[in-house]
């Protein structure tokens, strides 16, 4: 099965022209490009410390001229590569090498940043190309071989077994479904293959959990090949990536949320806030709606929803089962299009236990409301401090947030915050608005 499978595998180095910086080569910060720690994905986001991705970079002096190494797989025999976009991003040239060392300089088709994939074209003949898989069908326990150039050393194969499936938060792209293997993965595997014990490609090898090491840690992410299909077919047949907006955001029902609700038993994704104009707006969904299921399928969670609709043509439609105020309903959404320039709405914060106590508010008025970044015309009392020692500092409620709601009852002033408080027991429910946007906490 190796031997099938090793000579759809291939290396893959670039090339770009980068500004002068004073990094000097061999610094080990810059051997890789970090999301997180120390750097970041150019996306401008942070995450979690030490995660990284696999590219092997080398910097000349004066940082003249960047090259990178990664891996790509041969997915069609008439030459077409998926490999990582964070391999080859900003590249003015690549060359991709196949396993017979024959070089054959690259074309590129399209990239997905917001998924971290690339599709590139050789012209080399009929090649040999690898059988796509099925990822929904990974179970936790498979077998599993990588197979890359790490450390720029030559084809290596890999074995471990599926560690996880559907990692989220991890901070590494917009988008996130990760396979996790214990498979040993290193710089320069990014962009390689994940296969099975059938050498189907089920996986396109990303990120590792590293710690501060240069190497494997038995914690490897890859992008499942389901979502690499559909974003490679989007690329090939319209050079870009075109998502389904709905225009809400979403948060986990956590317990506390369930509870603050009146059911420990609710699941799916809570609704925190919805967009102006968005779809979910002109369908009439509410900030608290809590989305239980769509198109008939339950809704795990706020990832299972917004990767679900982001793999959907826009225009489509969904019908959603919705709990408001402890009733079901249904409601149908048309999804419109992701706006190019804008991101789906994303919460801000998350709803941890916490407690009211420790809590110091003021009244909003014109300037505290600039200060919060909130319109002139919101309601609400602004947090100006919260004991640190107190288990409001741990629910990620913030000094500037600006309470609109508990329990479902609007507050308008600090008399009306201090009667809710008298009030409430040990389920609370709070809605905050925090620099434009709302999000629930549970108490």
């Amino acid at each position: 099965m190796v031997k099938r499978v090793l000579p759809a595998v291939v290396n893959i180095s670039s090339t770009k022209v980068v500004k002068t910086s004073g990094m000097q080569q061999g610094d080990p910060s810059d051997l890789f490009r970090q999301f997180f720690g120390g750097g970041d994905d150019g996306s401008g986001q942070q995450g979690q410390p030490g995660m990284r991705r696999q590219p092997r970079q080398q910097r000349e002096p004066q940082g003249q001229r960047e090259q990178g190494l990664g891996s790509g797989v041969i997915v069609s025999p008439e030459g077409y590569i998926v490999t990582n976009n964070h391999v080859i991003d900003g590249a003015t040239n690549i060359m991709v090498t196949l396993s017979d060392k024959r070089e054959f300089k690259a074309r590129l088709i399209g990239t997905d940043p917001k998924t971290d994939v690339a599709v590139l074209k050789i012209d080399a003949g009929t090649l040999p190309s690898i059988v796509l898989g099925d990822s929904n069908k990974v179970q936790v326990g498979d077998y599993a071989l990588a197979i890359g150039d790490p450390f720029g050393v030559g084809q290596t194969v890999t074995m471990g077994i599926v560690s996880a499936k559907g990692r989220t938060h991890l901070g590494i792209e917009d988008y996130e479904d990760f396979i996790q293997t214990d498979a040993p993965i290193n710089p320069g595997n990014s962009g390689g293959a994940l296969i099975n014990d059938r050498g189907e490609l089920v996986g396109m090898n990303t990120a590792i959990l590293s710690h501060g090491s240069e190497g494997n840690q038995g914690i490897g992410f890859a992008v499942p090949v389901n979502l690499v299909r559909t974003v490679m077919d989007q690329l090939l047949k319209n050079g870009k990536v075109t998502r389904a907006y709905i225009g809400i955001v979403p948060q986990d029902m956590t317990p506390a949320m369930a509870r603050a609700f009146g059911d420990k038993d609710l699941s799916g994704a809570l609704v925190g806030d919805v967009s102006p104009n968005s779809p979910a707006s002109k369908a009439g969904l509410q900030k608290g709606d809590i989305i239980v299921s769509m198109n008939g399928k339950p809704v795990s969670d706020s990832n299972d929803l917004r990767m679900t609709i982001s793999m959907m043509t826009p225009g489509s439609k969904v019908d959603l089962k919705v709990t408001r105020d402890g009733a079901a309903r249904n409601i149908s959404v048309t999804l419109e299009e992701l706006p190019g320039t804008q991101a789906e709405l994303r919460q801000k914060g998350d709803g941890t236990k916490s407690s009211l106590s420790g809590i110091s508010v003021q009244d909003l008025d014109a300037d505290t409301a600039r200060q919060a970044g909130v319109p002139a015309s919101t309601q609400g009392v602004v947090v100006t401090e919260i004991n640190p020692s107190s288990a409001a500092a741990d629910s990620g409620l913030q000094p500037g947030d600006v309470i609109q709601q508990v329990n479902r009852q609007p507050v308008k002033n600090t008399a009306d915050f201090d009667r809710a408080m008298r009030a409430s027991k040990d389920n609370t429910l709070l809605l905050v608005n925090r620099q434009g946007t709302t999000l629930y906490v549970a108490v």
